[in-house]
């Protein structure tokens, strides 16, 4: 490998512009150091060529190597820890039908009770909790779902007891999370992939990662399709008769980068859109836009607030409120549930009880495609809807975010989703695996023994024109600001380099007096 030249004695002192004709492309197999790489040859059957390279591309191209390298190395080791917990994530989903096959999964009887009478069993099981929520059976084998808030369950969580629906036998009791209903292994699988069990502090790493991959994808997408190619099929196949090590490397982390890159932009988007920096923004430009996703309105007359409520720790949910968090006339879970079916809500389903102030709140939850989310509030008095919300209504960019998380999250297509999202973390693994192996290969042999692979030249972004660069700057900036890790990590690289350009510099000078 080339190595960069010392400044003269007498040129040590002086600003050096940046030599580039020294300088192999740690992403180009047409390394003059590997003259065993085939993929520069003249293909005599006209193959596909080198694409055309303009002055736009030519003054870009150092800067995006630098980039691309930088985050490669750097930021690579944050997207290899929510690959890895992504894996396990996307797995969870059928590892907790195994798992917790005992609570999920009931004989199938011949008639199913009243869902009163299953709430009454989960309720005598756990005088001391509060039942904030009920997910009556979704198919004939499986059970019913009560959920309850009790002292010992944290806020965030409920106690779920799986009630048989056609005895009222208690099959098991579970801590469950949030709306999703994710169990003990899903949900500690789940916040490891979120925040490594840190808590708040802990999802700045998430964010990092999710703010870099569509830096690192497309940049390594365009420097990808840039390379030089004897034939077309060697951009998207990787290429036969690559010389081992560094070129057939670079050949299947091109051509898997090419094939995961679209996969890879859609999670870095949908994994910030509830982010805790970024992701506030994404939110309040979501509400500016009229895009801001619809709530049903379960307040009573004289209630205190708005909205539907949270499964076991919504507002008004407390343990205050006694067995049933409503003192008022109550038509019943049986007859709320009547009437949400009458307007049209069924089949997958959750029920959210009355509180103080609030009313039934009574919701579809099956994410998989066909989506069917539509809600209902109903009157616990007298049984009227008090509101409807169907999910034909949601403002267009409500739906596109609720179609990419419950994508992200592996429920948009069920098995089929979770399956691509396993698919896409091994190619990500694979990925950062290949890119720190052509560091490592791209070390010099020479000299110090443990040099590693060094980026594109300082100074590449002088190469870029003032009519591009003052645009590309701005765009930069708004970007940095829009979503604030990649920003304060971007400026971080500055200067880090800045403080390595100069002692390098100054190590040069030293040596040549």
């Amino acid at each position: 490998m080339a190595i960069e030249d010392r400044p003269k004695p007498d040129e040590a002192d002086q600003p050096q512009p940046p030599d580039y004709t020294d300088y192999t492309d740690p992403t180009d197999p047409t390394d003059p150091t590997d003259p065993t790489d085939p993929s520069d040859s003249t293909d005599p059957t006209g193959g596909d060529q080198s694409p055309p390279r303009g002055p736009i591309w030519s003054a870009l191209r150092p800067l995006l190597l630098r980039l691309h390298f930088y985050a490669g190395v750097l930021i690579a080791p944050f997207l290899l820890v929510a690959a890895a917990s992504g894996l396990l994530y996307s797995l969870s989903f059928q590892a907790e039908k195994i798992v917790y096959a005992h609570e999920l999964e009931v004989p199938v009887g011949d008639q199913a009770l009243p869902l009163s009478e299953q709430v009454d069993a989960a309720r005598a099981a756990h005088p001391e909790g509060t039942v904030t929520a009920v997910w009556p059976a979704p198919a004939e084998n499986r059970s019913t779902r009560v959920l309850l808030s009790t002292p010992d369950v944290p806020e965030d969580r409920s106690l779920a007891v799986f009630v048989n629906p056609y005895d009222a036998e208690i099959r098991g009791e579970l801590e469950s999370y949030g709306g999703s209903g994710a169990l003990p292994l899903r949900t500690w699988v789940s916040e490891l992939h979120r925040h490594l069990h840190l808590g708040e502090f802990g999802r700045n790493y998430s964010e990092l990662a999710a703010s870099w991959l569509w830096v690192v994808a497309l940049g390594g997408l365009a420097l990808w399709f840039a390379r030089r190619r004897a034939r077309r099929r060697d951009l998207v196949v990787p290429a036969k008769g690559q010389a081992k090590g560094r070129p057939r490397t670079l050949s299947w982390h091109g051509v898997v980068g090419l094939w995961a890159v679209l996969g890879l932009v859609a999670l870095s988007a949908t994994g910030l859109t509830w982010s805790k920096n970024t992701g506030a923004n994404i939110d309040e430009l979501k509400a500016q836009l009229g895009g801001a996703t619809p709530v049903v309105d379960a307040t009573l007359a004289g209630g205190a607030s708005s909205g539907g409520g949270h499964e076991g720790h919504g507002s008004g949910s407390g343990r205050e409120h006694g067995h049933g968090g409503h003192g008022g006339a109550d038509i019943g879970v049986d007859r709320a549930l009547e009437i949400a079916r009458g307007q049209g809500v069924d089949g997958q389903i959750s029920v959210i009880l009355p509180v103080d102030g609030q009313g039934y709140v009574v919701k579809e939850t099956d994410a998989e495609f066909p989506v069917h989310l539509d809600s209902v509030a109903v009157d616990p008095a007298d049984g009227r809807v008090m509101d409807e919300v169907a999910f034909a209504d949601y403002p267009v960019l409500a739906k596109l975010t609720r179609f990419g998380i419950d994508a992200h999250m592996g429920v948009f297509l069920g098995l089929p989703n979770q399956l691509a999202l396993a698919g896409l973390m091994v190619a990500t693994v694979l990925l950062i695996v290949w890119g720190y192996r052509m560091w490592w290969l791209r070390r010099p042999t020479k000299g110090r023994a443990l040099s590693l692979g060094r980026p594109m030249p300082r100074g590449a972004w002088r190469r870029v024109p003032v009519p591009l660069l003052v645009p590309l700057a701005a765009a930069t900036a708004v970007i940095g600001w829009f979503v604030p890790l990649l920003g304060i990590s971007l400026l971080a690289f500055l200067v880090l380099d800045t403080v390595l350009g100069r002692a390098a510099r100054a190590r040069a000078t030293t040596s040549s007096d």
